[in-house]
């Protein structure tokens, strides 16, 4: 593995950090985008039960917005609740935004890998044809070894970044979606609320 990196040339060593960037960044939103983890299983129903019942404490205001991003929407309207619908929904919204932000975070450094690790190994093709051309015009054709070499590093390096790039998009692309869908269901969480604390709805959390 590594005369194959070494034959590569100088540009497998931003190919390789890449990877290994775009590694980090796959796993930790893994972790972050688990739906459990941004929507809560029956957190609407522990909301409004303890509203209710009169016991939503400041405490648990903030323990509920700590646990997770649909916690962080939900603590907003409540603590606008008592202005009107209105403004309850420019609170959510307002918070609404910085939880997609923060969903979507490393996102844009994901495809901005996918996107260069292409076109750095395109550069070593290049480079590694240069030299190929270079060595034929000083020494002719005559030169197998020294010829394979400058053909060998441009297809390394091409494979190499094509190999970091595919997965990368694939799962920039999926990720993309992943917000997507979870932002559509807490904004429907969010709608819910807003209906039920203002007696628009009747109360229902299937």
């Amino acid at each position: 593995m590594f005369d194959l990196i070494q034959a590569g040339g100088w540009l497998m060593v931003p190919i390789i950090a890449c990877s290994i960037l775009a590694l980090a960044i796959v796993v930790e939103r893994l972790v972050a985008l688990r739906t459990t983890r941004v929507i809560p299983q029956g957190l609407l129903a522990q909301v409004w039960e303890l509203v209710r019942s009169g016991e939503m404490t400041p405490e648990r205001m903030r323990s509920i917005k700590h646990d997770s991003p649909l916690g962080v929407i939900v603590v907003a309207g409540l603590n606008s609740s008592s202005h009107g619908r209105e403004v309850m929904k420019e609170s959510i919204q307002e918070a609404a935004t910085l939880v997609v932000h923060e969903l979507e975070r490393f996102l844009n450094s994901l495809g901005t890998i996918a996107a260069i690790t292409p076109l750095l190994g395109l550069l070593g093709t290049v480079i590694g044809m240069i030299k190929v051309f270079t060595e034929i015009m000083i020494q002719g054709t005559g030169n197998a070894g020294v010829l394979a070499g400058g053909i060998s590093e441009a297809l390394i390096t091409t494979a190499a970044g094509l190999s970091v790039a595919i997965p990368a998009l694939v799962l920039h692309r999926y990720f993309q979606r992943k917000v997507d869908t979870l932002v559509l269901t807490m904004e429907q969480e969010s709608i819910k609320l807003v209906e039920i604390v203002h007696g628009e709805r009747e109360v229902d959390f299937k």
